[in-house]
């Protein structure tokens, strides 16, 4: 009996070993980590947008990686988790969302020997008061406003006059894909030789970044009004909408990513390149030597880099239309207008001084900062 043990316990061994191996290619850890926001992994949205370009690159590159998910949504959650990941060996962490910038201003200090790659966001102290990327950060942000114009001008350019959007908080990316969206649908308008203040919007915050009832009799009260397609801008807030759109039978623009897969109301999503570019600064720290490119500041990724962008091709069919769920607009005519802003010919605007503390800005201030005469909107 105790040689059976002996002999169990021996092939227990060998398998852990194997096991192990297998999971860290011989590696004394994960050396690529990416912690996850209170999303999953699997949200459609920043986590697997950012987790997609992480697995990319490790499994092409045969990097060891895994993906932390906090124990609570919080700065003090977000800095455990890095404590966590650095512990099982991470060199290079990836933080997918502006949520983690006070939990990297912390972490990048007192890990200077980890880069960090933090998406969407610049660290800052909790307070706002200091701002401040250190060496072994790279800060990127994208062109929001780019995408966002190119989604609105899509859904004109398709016919549709009356808009709805629904921002999460007012935070700066979210408030640049509404401008953009603004923008794009009244440069499609003057296209058009549309009449001024033809093109309505409804644009709306709603305060959070979560599925709920609110939001979701939010945006059936939109549909109900007559809003033919929204812009939903806000995470979670996407699931909302497409409920209602559901049940009203309208139509969706998603966000970051391509929600088409989601729902059959998504008509487009205004996406950011998050795992092009994660997978380009990971090839600055592995693969050309060009850390200094983005170490110590904030990058832009926009239309001229890939940044941003509608989605151009189903996944998993390639002979697929990815615009299919337009009536008119189509792939010649995004093409064109994608060409304008990667030229620079048309540069839509960002930001603007807001006076609300809230970030939210009056019909007024859009209509005069954003220069809308085609486009009259109605702000709630």
């Amino acid at each position: 009996m105790k040689k059976m043990l002996a002999i169990l316990m021996s092939i227990m061994l060998v398998g852990m070993v194997f096991v192990g191996c297998g999971q860290k290619s011989g590696s004394t850890g994960y050396e690529i980590a990416l912690i996850t926001d209170k999303g999953n992994i699997d949200d459609k949205s920043f986590n697997q947008g950012a987790w997609e370009g992480v697995v990319k690159f490790a499994e092409a590159n045969k990097v060891t990686h895994k993906y932390y998910k906090p124990e609570e949504a919080s700065d003090a959650g977000y800095l455990a988790a890095i404590d966590l990941a650095v512990t099982g060996g991470a060199k290079v962490i990836v933080t997918p969302g502006f949520l983690f910038e006070v939990a990297v201003y912390n972490a990048q200090t007192k890990y200077p020997d980890v880069k960090f790659i933090l998406l969407d966001g610049a660290p800052h102290t909790a307070d706002y008061a200091t701002f401040k990327t250190e060496a072994n950060v790279a800060s990127v942000m994208y062109a929001e406003e780019e995408s966002g114009y190119l989604a609105g001008y899509a859904a004109v350019m398709d016919g549709m006059t009356k808009l709805g959007f629904m921002g999460g908080m007012a935070v700066p990316a979210v408030q640049a894909f509404g401008y953009g969206f603004l923008q794009g649908a009244e440069a499609a308008a003057k296209e058009l030789n549309l009449a001024d203040g033809t093109v309505k919007v409804t644009y709306h915050y709603t305060g959070n970044f979560e599925e709920n009832d609110t939001n979701k009799a939010t945006a059936k009260t939109m549909y109900q009004e007559g809003v033919e397609v929204i812009f939903a801008c806000g995470g979670s807030v996407g699931k909302s909408v497409m409920s209602a759109a559901a049940e009203a039978k309208g139509k969706v623009i998603g966000v970051d990513v391509d929600q088409r897969y989601d729902s059959e109301t998504v008509i487009t999503s205004a996406m950011k390149g998050l795992g092009a570019s994660v997978v380009s600064v990971l090839e600055s720290i592995y693969k050309t030597n060009k850390w200094a490119d983005f170490s110590g500041k904030t990058t832009f990724f926009n239309a001229k880099n890939d940044g941003v962008g509608l989605p151009t091709v189903v996944i998993g069919d390639a002979k697929a239309n990815a615009f299919d769920r337009f009536s008119k607009f189509d792939k010649a005519a995004y093409d064109k207008v994608f060409a304008t802003l990667v030229s620079g010919s048309v540069k839509p605007i960002r930001e603007f001084k807001v006076a609300a503390e809230t970030g939210y800005a009056t019909a007024d201030e859009l209509t005069t900062n954003l220069k809308l005469v085609k486009v009259a909107v109605e702000t709630r």
